[in-house]
């Protein structure tokens, strides 16, 4: 990677907010209406060209396209996929509004059902109309049913994206570029009615997904698998209150799943990033990094992504301190977070930047965000104003770091 090892180079971890002319249409299409897919696809492409210009302008090193085709960072590959079908409204189980983080809704029951009620749409611009969002929320949870063998069917798609970020980044000269893509590890129902058990299933998904993550790394692009592992965060679906060994257990059969997914493909072309769940909520459940951090480490890539600006984990940079990183790892740290519109001062963004450089070493950090900050369309986190100025403070502060440790 160009210019790793002389400097602080930055980068962040994917989803930007989209404009809103091409948020509404990601809207219609989620809620069901016409679409003109001609205009869709030309307003992509020239939404992918301004995101990268932009990027280029604050001085990120590593930049993505946005994920702006994608309704969301994680779902959007059940268009990719072949066996999946997603059950019309009608048939669905209801679903409850709101995150499912059922021990924080324990623990402050008003608070979470006040947030849950807000945040899907606190930053969608003003000018969409009400009427398109409260239809596609209607639909915005899909029920996902395995219907036949897992197989991936989203070349044309991914071959779309990675062909409009060529064509953003050409005129610019960044560090590197990574792509996201969702990991291999859902929770679809009847899986058991295709396949003979959980890990199978785990396993059919992740020789799919092989497939998107090869075709990102031959186009010249990093790929960053996004996905937390259920030991993070003490959920795990369909298990009421799951214990710890459970936990853990799930968390590893995922591990080795990524790492199947990633076979053959070069541990230095590999970002992957985990957080606590990306919600403005207490996180006063989210597991510390000490309890899982040996299975993160047993991930087949060079980069990991861990939040490290969220003041629930920002003192876990002292975790290098007793744990060993691999002489031929990088951590990609949060040094500037995605969940609140306060903006980080640059001598902060300094401060935290060193805390990691001065245990691990310079060589092997690079200043990157806690999470995305429009994960989705009902996601998006901080107003897309502040998100720019806190890219900003990244690479001003990630300057000043440079100027101090070398």
């Amino acid at each position: 990677m160009k210019g790793l090892g002389e400097r602080i180079l930055t980068t962040h971890v994917g989803s930007l907010a989209r404009p809103a002319a091409l948020l509404e249409m990601i809207i219609d299409e989620v809620a069901g209406n016409p679409l003109d897919q001609a205009a869709f696809a030309g307003l992509v492409a020239s939404s992918v060209k301004d995101v990268v210009a932009r990027q280029a302008e604050v001085g990120i090193d590593i930049p993505s396209d946005g994920e702006f085709s994608k309704p969301d960072f994680h779902n959007y590959i059940v268009k990719r996929l072949g066996g999946l079908k997603v059950e019309p409204l009608q048939q669905r189980e209801s679903v409850k509004s709101g995150m499912y983080y059922p021990k924080l809704a324990d623990e402050f029951p008003g608070f979470m059902q006040q947030y849950g009620a807000m945040f899907r749409t606190m930053w969608l611009p003003p000018e969409i109309p009400r009427e398109k969002i409260e239809k596609a929320l209607g639909q915005s949870v899909p029920r996902t049913v395995v219907s036949e063998p897992i197989t991936y069917t989203g070349q044309d798609e991914l071959q779309r994206d990675l062909g409009n970020f060529a064509a953003a980044l050409a005129p610019h000269d960044f560090a590197d570029a990574f792509v996201p893509a969702a990991t291999p590890s859902r929770s679809d129902a009847n899986a058991d009615e295709v396949y003979s058990s959980e890990e199978a299933y785990l396993y059919a998904l992740a020789d799919a997904m092989h497939e998107e993550y090869k075709s990102i790394v031959d186009a010249g692009y990093m790929v960053q698998l996004d996905l937390g592992l259920p030991s993070r965060n003490q959920v795990l679906y369909g298990k009421n209150n799951p214990t710890d060994a459970e936990l853990r257990k799930a968390s590893e059969m995922q591990v080795e799943a990524y790492n199947h997914a990633l076979r053959g493909i070069p541990e230095d072309r590999v970002r992957y990033h985990l957080c606590w769940g990306s919600m403005n909520t207490p996180h006063t459940t989210d597991v510390p990094l000490t309890e899982f951090i040996d299975l993160i480490l047993k991930i087949d890539a060079k980069y990991y992504v861990l939040e490290g600006a969220n003041p629930r984990h920002e003192h876990e940079w002292m975790v290098w301190k007793d744990v060993d990183l691999p002489q031929d790892k990088v951590l990609v740290p949060g040094i500037v977070s995605h969940q609140t519109n306060v903006v980080e001062h640059p001598e902060l963004v300094s401060w935290r930047i060193q805390n990691y450089a001065n245990v691990v070493g310079r060589e092997r950090v690079i200043a990157g965000t806690d999470c995305g900050f429009s994960q989705g369309w009902t996601m998006q986190r901080v107003h897309e104003e502040v998100q720019w100025a806190k890219l900003k403070a990244l690479v001003d502060g990630a300057a000043l770091a440079s100027k101090a440790l070398w």
